[in-house]
């Protein structure tokens, strides 16, 4: 066994400890993304990778569930503990993770007694797209019988799909590749 995988084996077996085996796996598997803060495992080869950074702000289950609940309304602390039925202590670290990363903001609603209620950002609202995306793929690739979105004015199930901007293609049907910020050919093409 390679070094490589057994630190992976020990990453997953790790992520799993301690999991309340009443919820679907599903709810877990970002968690092993959080764990890379502790192994801090680094790819030299692809330095700059928006992928690894977005994941350090957002890369664990919680948190991606605290943004879900933020974009169907909910701004409460006892709001956000009910709707995901997790421990006190560990909402308050997700929250506090969200507001020092910019995705969400405190805002006090009430003077007396002092109580705040936590509100997206701009880097939060734009987050929605990659909760659909996820939501898509899970409709996709993982059992059981999902909730679905639906458009509030059409009533109508929303089916998100991603295209590039530039190009007007779907992603996922074209080949792509990696480059580092200073040799992105939208960059040069805006010099």
């Amino acid at each position: 066994m390679t070094s490589a995988t057994f630190l992976l084996l020990s990453i997953i077996s790790s992520a799993f400890k301690g999991v309340d085996h009443r919820w679907p796996i599903c709810y877990y598997l970002f968690d092993i993304m959080s764990l890379s803060k502790r192994y801090r495992m680094k790819n030299n080869s692809i330095p700059q990778c928006p992928v690894a950074r977005g994941l350090q702000s957002v890369g664990d289950a919680w948190s991606i569930l605290v943004l879900r609940d933020a974009h169907t309304g909910l701004t409460r602390f006892d709001q956000f503990r009910k709707s995901l039925g997790i421990v006190p202590t560990m909402l308050t670290k997700r929250l506090k993770a969200l507001t020092d990363d910019g995705l969400m903001e405190k805002r006090l609603y009430s003077e007396r007694p002092p109580r705040e209620e936590y509100v997206l950002t701009e880097a939060g609202r734009d987050f929605l797209p990659v909760l659909m995306m996820i939501g898509a793929w899970a409709h996709r690739h993982c059992d059981g019988e999902l909730a679905r979105y639906v458009d509030v004015e059409t009533g109508l199930e929303i089916e998100p799909i991603a295209i590039d901007a530039v190009s007007g293609a779907k992603l996922g049907t074209r080949a792509m590749r990696l480059s580092a910020g200073e040799e992105s050919p939208a960059r040069n093409r805006d010099a």
